[in-house]
């Protein structure tokens, strides 16, 4: 490959975070919202102005060498740089001298002034050093760097835009830019709407264009490459994206570290970096497909040598990407898209996209076909009616399979074996294959229990310190040897960790010889095995992770049984919690395998008909033992009253106690016995930011702004600040993490929350999630944390914060929301009216307390 590149790229403030959208803007580019026609997307993927060559260059007339006074103007020194790079080909690319006699491959220009930002598609040529106040000089290119195809807006309502219009070539797979025009449109709106357009649009492109890109394209969209049970990493570090943008750019790692200060965002900096390196010899257009292969190339690059190899095949892409392509590829690698698309809205956008494609093009049957060709101009009102009602039925069929069988290329290959009415019946709750958990929703007291459920039947569990554990089993073939599979809350395969429970599982099958595959819901609890008695949380985690071989085991643990969702081909889901309880209880005794290794048993509980007096003195219990609390599960399905069963009006709404996978349900409370005393539950809050500490803080990050989930915008906000239950270990580690100028932490807002009033000294990347506990919520002029759901002049903050511990089961997108905050703070008011003088003002001070706890360590069940 031929390049011409800058030797040095020295920020400027004119530099913006993101693109300039053309040579001549000086100001930064703000994030705009979205408008109908995207002209601004243009500036995106590059200008279309050939460069000018210049007279005698050498360069016009095809030579390969470079004239000897061209070279003394530029100063061009003798560089390695690689040859053209085949992105066909598995090798490594292979490096030569630029100043051979085969001609010049790279060329290297030195500054002599602050060099200044070249086009944001990077097609002009390179912008030479100017002392003057004419415009910049711009070395000419044989071949200029093609620009990326102008597709129609994606962010349009589905029934204006034009599936039919051809986005590439026919008959030919679909490119990478498109994508990358999808990722685009989603980074510029907050808006939902736009969003679930976009996706929309994009997914009905695939299925009408190029149907072997859909699946690539969910999982691109997505962030990952395979299933979340699925082993595929891509395990790729910081440093090897840094060495390979400095390698295809030329920028010294100075250079680079400046650019990293500056824009922060990797895929920001693999743009700047790259918008200034000029190719010779245009490389074809990266596809959809051909991305996802070699990503899971990168991730199946293992042994000896694979840092080599995946910076070797990071160098490829980037080398044949475009324009914007260059920065979302960069944020693919770092897993981190910073677009809007959760997994909620890909889900909803496929589902309308599947009803909006003919069903006889899936392989199913086609009721409605003149639906499907409807334009804005011929659609009437009674057919957009019939396509809504068809979205919601969709919806929540995509929904349902997805949470039962969460695998993008089965639910791929079910559609076009079926089409969407049969989607379930091609995509079943599969053994081998996890679904995902039902969640259960806090309370503050037994009275909010008994005033949610009133006199309904409920059974009272005890809520172990443990990992919860979904746990499949299988007979194998003739009675062979039985298939054991265990998943963690988030689905993660984590077989290899309990080898002890796969055996257990496996003593069961040789016990029962009747029983051909089941399903149960469990927590594994670290145990005493001289008596049984429980142990912490922080016991179990003292157990290696994965490959873990029998003879290496030190802590012993006990699976706690309490649900059964699927027995000898027979899905329970649908049966009530006392039917799956008793089956699950008949046919998995409590069991001690003679090898006295990992045990079975169920979940100490008390039933509601024993009376509330019974309820009591087994919460107290619960209070007394190594338990977080209770779970309280309703038996059987039946009604309540919206406003509460005590004030003896309003609409009664149902309340199933079926199993319902990715819900947190009001069938399933939680109970911990924390909420004695202080907030009803613990929050789960991101850490955004902080501040420079004091006295013997100095030198470490002390207060440190949390935020929550704000479903609405898709952002996170933040709540308050934290100073409280931190060891000293802990702040060492926080300030290492977070240390300034790194990926994680840095002066400048690079990444989407919404700080209100409060102003960090630094912001952190928010990625981690942290228990808290506090005494209450007020109402806070500062904090804009659940703004106009309690009032519409102030925000909700949390008083006296404490740190409990950091939530390495969870992610930032599973953190508390600002509904619950509301909810919290409407339930506070009902026992105790807020007074003036509980107002957060935001003002804290680093004072030292009493005493600090020590971070703990994750915990794995239900959250």
């Amino acid at each position: 490959m031929f390049n011409l590149k800058l030797a040095q790229l020295q920020p400027t403030a004119a530099m913006s975070k993101r693109a300039q959208p053309s040579p001549s803007t000086s100001q930064p580019l703000k994030r705009a919202k979205f408008a109908s026609d995207q002209s601004s997307l243009k500036t995106f993927f590059g200008s279309s102005q050939r460069p000018i060559l210049p007279p005698n260059s050498g360069v016009e007339k095809g030579r390969n060498s470079v004239p000897e006074q061209v070279r003394k103007q530029l100063n061009i020194k003798k560089i390695a740089t690689p040859d053209i790079i085949d992105l066909t080909s598995d090798s490594e690319p292979t490096f030569r001298d630029c100043g051979s006699e085969n001609g010049l491959s790279q060329v290297q220009v030195q500054a002599t002034a602050a060099p200044q930002v070249g086009d944001v598609g990077g097609s002009s040529g390179v912008i030479l050093p100017s002392r003057s106040n004419r415009p910049p000089k711009r070395l000419p290119m044989k071949n200029d760097i093609t620009p990326l195809p102008n597709y129609q807006p994606l962010g349009v309502d589905p029934f204006v835009y034009d599936v039919q219009e051809s986005p590439w070539p026919a008959n030919e797979p679909a490119p990478y830019s498109f994508l990358v025009h999808a990722l685009a449109t989603l980074s510029g709106t907050r808006s939902r709407t736009i969003i679930l357009n976009t996706l929309t649009n994009t997914l009905r492109t695939l299925l009408n264009w190029h149907r072997p890109s859909l699946l690539p394209s969910l999982y691109l969209l997505s962030n990952c490459l395979s299933p979340p049970y699925s082993p595929v990493e891509l395990g790729i570090g910081s440093s090897v994206i840094s060495k390979a943008i400095q390698h295809i750019s030329g920028l010294t790692s100075s250079a680079l570290r400046r650019l990293y200060n500056s824009f922060g965002d990797p895929g920001d900096v693999a743009f700047e970096a790259k918008s200034n390196v000029r190719t010779l010899v245009p490389h074809p257009p990266l596809m959809i497909v051909a991305v996802h292969d070699y990503l899971l190339k990168i991730a199946n690059s293992k042994g000896q040598g694979a840092a080599k190899q995946k910076q070797a095949i990071v160098e490829k892409l980037l080398v044949a990407a475009k324009g914007e392509e260059s920065r979302y590829l960069v944020r693919t690698l770092s897993l981190n898209l910073r677009v809007g698309a959760v997994r909620t809205s890909i889900l909803t956008a496929l589902a309308r996209a599947l009803v909006l494609t003919s069903q006889t093009s899936l392989g199913g049957p086609d009721r409605d076909h003149s639906l499907y060709h409807a334009t804005s101009q011929s659609i009437s009102s009674v057919q957009r009616e019939k396509l809504h009602e068809k979205f919601i039925q969709a919806e929540a069929l995509v929904k349902k399979v997805f949470v039962q069988h969460p695998n993008y290329e089965h639910i791929i290959a079910g559609l076009f074996k079926g089409g969407l009415d049969s989607l379930d019946l091609h995509v079943p709750l599969t053994v081998g294959i996890p679904l995902h958990p039902t969640l259960g929703s806090p309370t503050r007291s037994l009275y909010e229990i008994y005033e949610r459920l009133g006199d309904l039947p409920f059974a009272a569990e005890f809520k172990y310190d443990g990992q919860r554990a979904q746990i499949h089993g299988v007979r194998g073939v003739n009675s062979g040897n039985p298939s054991v599979h265990i998943f963690s809350r988030h689905l993660e395969d984590m077989t290899t960790k309990y080898p002890d429970i796969v055996h257990l599982v496996k003593c069961i099958f040789q016990q029962q010889p009747q029983l051909q595959s089941f399903i149960i819901d469990s927590e594994i609890v670290a145990i005493d095995p001289s008596d049984g008695g429980l142990k912490s949380f922080q016991e179990l985690s003292n157990r290696a992770r994965k490959g873990v071989e029998m003879s290496d085991i030190k802590v012993s643990v006990c699976v706690y049984a309490f649900d059964l969702m699927y027995i000898d081909g027979e899905v329970l889901l649908a049966q009530p919690f006392r039917e799956r309880r008793s089956l699950l209880r008949s046919h998995f005794p409590p069991f001690l395998p003679s090898d006295k290794g990992a045990r079975l048993d169920h979940v100490e509980s008390c039933e509601s008909d024993a009376g509330k007096d019974a309820i009591e003195e087994f919460w107290q219990k619960a209070i007394e033992s190594r338990s977080e609390g209770l779970m309280i599960k309703l038996l059987s399905s039946d009604t309540i009253q919206e406003d509460g069963m005590r004030k003896g009006n309003g609409k009664r709404k149902p309340l199933s106690a079926t199993y319902e996978p990715d819900k947190r349900t009001s069938a399933w409370l939680k109970l911990k016995k924390d909420y004695v005393v202080g907030l009803g539950d613990t929050l789960d809050m991101v850490p955004i930011g902080a501040w420079h500490g004091n006295g013997r803080k100095a030198g470490w990050w002390s207060p440190v702004l949390l935020a929550v989930r704000d479903p609405r915008n898709d952002c996170l906000v933040a709540v308050c600040k934290c100073i409280s239950g931190f060891s000293d270990s802990f702040y060492k580690e926080m300030v290492a993490y977070y240390s300034e100028g790194s990926d994680n932490c840095s002066r400048q807002p690079l990444w989407e929350t919404d700080t209100g009033g409060f102003r960090p000294d630094v912001y952190f990347r928010p990625h981690k999630v942290w228990e808290i506990r506090g005494a209450d919520i007020t109402l806070s002029p500062v904090s804009l944390a659940a703004l106009g759901l309690v009032s519409s002049s102030r925000g909700l903050s949390l008083r006296f914060p404490r740190f409990i511990k950091t939530r390495d089961d969870k992610l930032p997108e599973q953190a508390s929301t600002t509904d619950f905050l509301a909810q919290i703070w409407k339930d506070q008011q009902g026992q105790s009216k807020a007074t003036a003088g509980d107002a957060d003002d935001g003002d804290l001070v680093d004072i030292e307390p009493d005493s600090e706890g020590v971070a703990g360590g994750a915990d794995e069940s239900d959250g």
